[in-house]
């Protein structure tokens, strides 16, 4: 299989374009028809099926573009390897996050990437932990930052810390015999489990590493949630939350971070033995592929701004 083809067929199906794609890679149309071409006539498939708007995969073309952007991936990871044998911290490093510490670090983490390795490429994407796993396993990704993970054959994991979930309820909400926090975000009285067992939540649906953590909790003290809706984005259950649709259980940051924090305010969830709900957090990395130093470097990076966000939450008061 000639990587060229590869590359001409993976932006082909990207793009959703011949002539996009063409223009993207900086070739001929033409020539980047032929190669498609001679790459299905070789895999004796149709890869890509045309249409009034474009290019779309078949259900064998779909197939390929998966393990076609890990290989890729995997190239480019050769030739930054290569690179840094040269010297200095340089290459593209894929780190995948859940949505939530998306939210909460990417903007942090892109500046302060960029800041101490300038010759240095950060992609960041959001996935659910499950999917996140299967694109590290894949080569797709070189870093993931999971939910209440496991160590695999494929797979090592290293603790990163602990994020305490909280409840979400609209701030302008029926009262709960609760006064609510001066600006919507700094969490008041505690809600109990069998509360929380109580309330409408708006939740994402499962395998979510949230809704099966709060699930599981709740569980333990022989409870279940009430869900009122399974909404897959954390946008869109912020916003149905403040309309009064239900309540939530995300952490402080994320709620930070929406677009209008006053809109809620939060409560601590008490769990078994008195203390808040909370989350682990890992990064994961393939235990099949050596780390590049960059990527290291991206690691110690990571580290230290949960750290830094950890030691700041302790000086909040509750």
């Amino acid at each position: 299989m000639d990587l060229v083809q590869l590359l001409y067929f993976v932006r082909v199906a990207e793009l959703g374009s011949f002539t996009r794609a063409a223009a993207a890679l900086g070739v001929a149309q033409p020539a980047l028809s032929r190669q498609v071409r001679l790459l299905e006539v070789e895999l004796r498939h149709t890869l890509l099926r045309r249409t009034g708007r474009g290019a779309v995969t078949t259900a064998a073309g779909a197939l390929l573009l998966e393990h076609g952007r890990g290989i890729l991936h995997q190239v480019d990871r050769a030739r930054d390897e290569l690179a840094q044998m040269r010297g200095g911290l340089a290459g593209r490093v894929a780190i995948g996050l859940p949505p939530s510490v998306a939210r909460a670090l990417t903007v942090q983490l892109s500046r302060a990437f960029q800041a101490q390795l300038p010759d240095a490429r950060l992609a960041v994407s959001e996935g659910l932990s499950t999917s996140l796993l299967e694109s590290l396993v894949a080569g797709r990704l070189d870093v993931a930052v999971l939910y209440n993970a496991a160590a695999t054959p494929d797979v090592e994991i290293t603790p990163l810390g602990r994020e305490e979930l909280l409840l979400v309820q609209p701030a302008a909400g029926p009262p709960g015999g609760h006064a609510d926090s001066a600006d919507g975000t700094a969490p008041t009285a505690h809600a109990t489990l069998a509360e929380l067992s109580q309330l409408p939540l708006v939740i994402p649906s499962r395998p979510n590493a949230i809704r099966m953590h709060v699930e599981g909790a709740l569980a333990q003290a022989g409870l279940s949630p009430t869900v009122a809706m399974e909404v897959d984005g954390i946008p869109s259950i912020l916003e149905l939350v403040a309309g009064g649709a239900g309540c939530a259980v995300l952490s402080r940051q994320t709620v930070l971070s929406a677009q209008r924090p006053e809109a809620f305010r939060l409560r601590r969830i008490q769990a078994e033995g008195g203390a808040g709900l909370q989350i682990a957090l890992f990064t994961a990395v393939s235990a099949r592929r050596p780390a590049t130093r960059t990527q290291l470097a991206l690691l110690e990076l990571l580290r230290t701004l949960v750290a830094e966000e950890a030691a700041a939450r302790q000086k909040l008061q509750f």
